[in-house]
């Protein structure tokens, strides 16, 4: 079965976990001193010998037992942190101190976000950007190759890539095949067909639900996927919002008919609410991979039964391609100021890309698509899936580029913003002015141009 979500939109609960990482290579010393480097970033002399310090978030401790196993030869310890979960920013906090002291800096980060490169990537009150340059030697372009095409969107900025995807998490279309079936319905194949099987089950029968709309990221599920130009980041520092196009118009006014007969609940899916009010009630549901493990396969949460669950491909709006969101994943970062960037490449590439965690361990799916096609078969073999699983592998190619990876939190925005009104009974069409309002305001106090 697929595993919980490790991911920070959804780590709201978890405790966390102190421990602390170090890693040492045995390979031959080098103590020079200081270049400007030959990975495209100024560097520290380099010691193959030195220790490396590695931050990670209480759910990634598996893919450090992992490394630690296939490499008995190297010594590591680790610091286990929040990983910036529910946009704590504790990452860049934590950075920026060690910024003004100069020191201190962990070599190799795992964070849960998704948008760290807006900033690790840039310098800070004139000191060096955090993160390494990762397309320019450190690691080959053959590795980045073959993460699936997308993935390394979030971690590239004005073409260079500064960190490595650890999982996707790409908006598929969830059903229950045995309720389908039982109605006579069929999946829907756009979003129009959508509309019309949630206004055909609220006639025929009330209860049932075709999605959800009380999270922070519903705006990452339905305008993502729909096209709507919200979060247009375009540099550095700028960014196009515009809520009143057809893009964002078209999935609102569909939403607010959904919202209103019932099928999509304003209530969050991790709410004692929702699994009482539609736990057997759930004949669809738009929605990331980790939605199997996180409320479908959950004993916690709907506790659907084996073989009752199906997954198909992204919907698509009439005359157009599939496009889909992406809700959630993780990142690894290099730090630019590490005395042993060869040990913490091996780290990174490791836990990003081997089987022994991706494949065997990782809850989610990976991004390195060698590693997702065999980590698909494993879930597939589990006999809990009413179809197959290949939906997903599509899926994560059809994560649409034009919703970008700001410093801002979108999530924050819409739950502070949006969710209040649509929960009052508010119209989301009417809504998505205010909605632009906010994501403009936010972003200039990040620093941003806003057009």
């Amino acid at each position: 079965m697929v595993g919980k979500p490790r991911h920070g939109h959804l780590r709201r609960w978890a405790g966390v976990a102190a421990v602390a990482v170090t890693l040492t290579v045995s390979a031959c010393g080098n103590n020079g001193s200081s270049s400007s480097g030959s990975y495209g970033f100024p560097q520290v002399a380099q010691d193959d010998k030195a220790k490396i310090t590695v931050w990670v978030d209480a759910d990634r401790s598996g893919a450090v037992d992992a490394f630690k196993k296939a490499n008995p030869d190297v010594q590591l310890e680790a610091v286990t942190y929040d990983g910036s979960a529910n946009g704590s920013n504790s990452f860049r906090t934590k950075m920026q101190l060690f910024d003004r002291a100069g020191s201190g800096w962990p070599d190799v980060v795992f964070s849960t976000q998704n948008n760290d490169a807006a900033w690790a990537s840039q310098q800070s009150n004139g000191k060096q950007a955090f993160a390494a340059v990762l397309n320019q030697s450190l690691v080959a372009k053959e590795s980045l190759d073959k993460y699936t095409a997308g993935a390394l969107n979030p971690c590239t900025v004005e073409g260079k890539v500064y960190c490595l995807r650890n999982d996707l998490a790409q908006v598929v279309l969830w059903h229950n095949k045995a309720l389908l079936d039982q109605f006579g319905y069929t999946v829907p194949t756009t979003w129009e067909d959508y509309q019309a099987l949630g206004e055909k089950v609220g006639r025929e029968h009330p209860g049932y639900i075709v999605g959800a709309a009380g999270d922070a990221f519903t705006p990452e599920i339905y305008f993502w996927s729909s096209k709507c130009q919200a979060n247009g980041i375009t540099g550095p520092k700028s960014v196009t919002v515009n809520t009143g196009t057809t893009e964002c118009k078209r999935v609102a006014s569909m939403l607010d008919t959904l919202i209103k007969n019932g099928t999509v609940p304003t209530v969050s899916v991790f709410s004692p609410e929702f699994v009482k009010n539609y736990a057997n009630k759930v004949l669809l549901m738009p929605g990331p991979a980790w939605y199997a493990g996180a409320i479908f396969n959950n004993p916690q949460s709907l506790n659907v039964p084996k073989g009752q669950l199906g997954v198909a491909a992204p919907l698509a709006w009439k005359g157009e391609e599939p496009a889909t969101g992406n809700v959630g994943g993780g990142t690894w970062f290099i730090s630019s100021h590490s005395k042993n960037l060869k040990a913490a490449q091996k780290f990174a590439e490791f836990v990003t890309q081997a089987d022994d965690y991706q494949v065997n361990l990782a809850p989610g799916y990976p991004a390195y698509a060698p590693a997702a096609e065999k980590w698909i078969k494993k879930q597939e073999s589990s006999g809990y899936y009413a179809t197959d699983l290949q939906p997903m592998i599509k899926a994560g190619t059809q994560i649409w580029s034009g919703w970008g990876s700001g410093i801002f939190s979108q999530e924050a925005i819409w739950a502070k913003t949006v969710t209040p009104g649509i929960v009052a009974g508010k119209s989301l069409v009417g809504l998505l002015p205010e909605w632009q309002t906010a994501i403009k305001n936010q972003a200039q106090v990040d620093g941003y141009t806003v057009t």
